[in-house]
């Protein structure tokens, strides 16, 4: 049983801001040199991409428990 939901934007959003961290730890290393200005389209389209995943999944959450709600109850009214 899992502790808590999955929330695939929180993964996106923890994948871009580890790859902006290897980025940089990379250049502090000597192993490349990166311009400064190239982390900030990765982290803000990490985001953005993160936040378009949230709402994808959020409501395709509670569309499935709209239907799983439905499914439940008990139906009345039938013969038998």
């Amino acid at each position: 049983m899992l502790r808590h939901s999955f929330q695939p934007g929180r993964l996106v959003a923890g994948f871009f801001l580890t790859v902006a961290g290897v980025v940089y730890a990379g250049e502090a290393g000597g192993l490349w040199e990166t311009p400064w200005f190239v982390v900030i389209p990765l982290v803000m389209g990490g985001l953005g991409l993160a936040g378009a995943v949230g709402v994808v999944a959020r409501s395709a959450h509670r569309r499935r428990g709209a239907l799983r709600e439905d499914a439940d109850e008990p139906r009345t009214g039938l013969s038998g």
